[in-house]
């Protein structure tokens, strides 16, 4: 574990920690400025695909614009658009110009999201991958989990605060600077290990990804109205995230471990029984709060743990080239379902009641647990292309 010790993996470490907290704060302060304005969740919905559009336009070019400029100064740059972006939201109540900087701002996270999951997964070695990916996993979560609550604080200061959450991002260029190597890129076009060959080999992969990366949105964007809709106030809504985020941050690594100790596959079914199991007891149990509260703590912790594992299976399976494009297939995968997620689960809470978010989940999460018992059938080899 010596490696975590390193320059560069500090640097990694911030990088990530600037996504989960750009996500974690201007997500959910996004959906709050639309409904103090008079907009209803479709108009949130539409707002959060915006962001995830972004995401989705960059993802096929990740592999070819971080070969052409390098992965530091692609790193840099993107936190910069990302600061930007977001800071000028305080400019314009025009729903077209936030929805242009959002897709700016998706489209600078992504670059980060997608180089850094590359690049932990370079990093660490089949003995204990499960904990180095959960070490990245915990402080992309962490600093997510304090988006929300910096939220809770900063709701009523309508003047600055897109502005403050844009300064947050800059104020991680220096240590940025400190960068001396990014991982290596490849073109996933090349004709071994390119995005053809790859997909057949990691439904679960693929689905576990947009799962976690639907829940992720919907925690940050839909759930508080959710919430508020079932008789909580706006400032404990907010915080029905956090108390996901901190289920997933405070326990990745234990979980991780119990992966290295017992096996993947394991731990990554457990978690996705787990929550298909507490989704539907969730409005049940938001009336009381001794309740309420360690449920949401351990669904965020078993969410969380479908992604940070399906990170784990991608670095087992791949390596060089199929690596590259088997992380741009997942960044894809999480944009899709962040721009679609929105956008129908918005939709259908609109239109059938706030307890659709509930069902746009639990539907996801089945699936993922059908692409695993595909992959089981099909005898997906655990390190398919190396």
């Amino acid at each position: 574990m010596k490696i975590i010790f390193t320059r560069d993996f500090i640097a990694l470490i911030l990088s990530v920690a600037v996504v989960g907290l750009g996500s974690g704060a201007t997500l959910p302060l996004t959906a709050l400025a639309l409904t103090q304005a008079g907009y209803g969740s479709d108009i949130v919905g539409l707002l959060s695909a915006a962001q995830a559009g972004g995401g989705l336009l960059i993802a096929p070019l990740t592999g070819w614009i971080t070969r052409r400029y390098g992965g530091r100064q692609v790193i840099m740059a993107a936190v910069l658009v990302a600061g930007l972006s977001t800071a000028l939201m305080q400019t314009s109540t025009s729903l077209f110009v936030w929805a242009v900087l959002r897709v700016l701002c998706g489209a600078a996270l992504m670059l980060l999201f997608t180089i850094g999951e590359a690049w932990v997964n370079q990093l660490a070695d089949d003995a204990n991958r499960g904990r180095i990916v959960a070490i990245y996993a915990t402080h992309f979560t962490l600093f997510q989990m304090a988006g929300p609550v910096l939220v809770s604080q900063i709701e009523h200061f309508t003047s600055w605060r897109f502005l403050l959450c844009g300064v947050i991002f800059l104020g991680a260029l220096p240590v940025l600077a400190a960068i001396r190597a990014a991982p290596a890129s490849s073109s996933a076009n090349e004709a071994h290990g390119g995005w053809l060959q790859v997909l057949p080999l990691m439904p679960a992969i693929i689905v576990g990804t947009g799962f976690f990366a639907l829940f992720d949105t919907i925690a940050l964007s839909l759930m508080p109205l959710f919430a508020m809709d079932h008789g909580v106030s706006s400032r404990v809504a907010v915080l029905f995230a956090s108390a996901l985020l901190l289920g997933d941050t405070t326990m990745q690594l234990p979980l991780g471990w119990l992966a290295d100790r017992i096996g993947r596959t394991r731990v990554h079914l457990g978690s996705a029984v787990v929550v298909v199991i507490l989704l539907p007891l969730l409005p049940w149990a938001i009336s009381s709060p001794w309740l309420c509260w360690p449920l949401l703590f351990v669904l965020g912790a078993a969410a969380g743990a479908i992604y940070t594992l399906s990170l784990v299976a991608c670095g087992e399976r791949f390596r060089g080239t199929a690596l590259v494009s088997a992380s741009s297939v997942v960044g894809a995968s999480w944009c899709v379902a962040s721009f679609a997620g929105p956008l129908v689960t918005g939709s259908l809470m609109k239109h059938t009641g706030n307890n659709a978010m509930i069902a746009v989940l639990l539907a996801t999460a089945l699936a993922f647990l059908l692409a695993m018992a595909w992959e089981k059938r099909r005898a997906v080899p655990p390190a398919a292309m190396r």
